[in-house]
């Protein structure tokens, strides 16, 4: 199961159907895209382009952390649902 995850985590599309990268790569992408935009180094059509990737980048980024802590709370919660303290 654990491959099956990380094939759908890897092969994630946007809204627009277009592939989402992996978490460290989307995060790569938002820094490049905030740092362009901050420094005046895209025209104002290519600002608006890059902030609607940026979203739809935060959105995957979101969800992915999202599952992330899901199945860490299942896997360090006891059979009563109480989170047990790893030593």
């Amino acid at each position: 199961m654990a491959k099956e995850d990380k094939k759908s985590a890897s092969h994630s599309k946007g809204a627009g159907g277009e592939p989402l990268p992996p978490f460290e790569q989307a995060l790569e992408q938002l820094e490049k895209i905030v740092h362009d935009i901050e420094c005046g180094q895209t025209t104002l059509e290519q600002s608006i382009e890059q902030y609607e990737r940026g979203m739809k980048l935060i959105k995957h980024c979101r969800s992915v952390l999202e599952r992330a802590e899901t199945k860490i709370t299942m896997l360090t919660a006891d059979d009563k649902g109480q989170m047990v303290e790893e030593s």
